[in-house]
């Protein structure tokens, strides 16, 4: 069984599964666009001076965005 076709089973024949699928990336979408609004904030705010904490949000990040490929390109 294909990625695909699991998705296709699910939006189709699961009751509310589009809703889910919907849900879901709409949620991931707004996840980041709240990750990158807070790192604005930090920026206009100059929080990148407090080093140790600006690095560790750094890393976060990126931690997160490997997550999201991961999520993205793995079936």
């Amino acid at each position: 069984i294909s990625a695909f076709s699991s998705v296709a089973h699910i939006c189709r024949d699961v009751n509310y599964g589009w809703l889910i699928r919907y849900i879901h990336a709409n949620g991931a979408s707004l996840f980041f666009i709240c990750l990158y609004l807070h790192i604005g904030r930090g920026i206009y705010y100059g929080s990148y001076m407090y080093k140790e904490t600006w690095n560790i949000g750094i890393a976060l990040l990126f931690l997160t965005m490997a997550t999201a490929f991961m999520g993205y390109v793995l079936p």
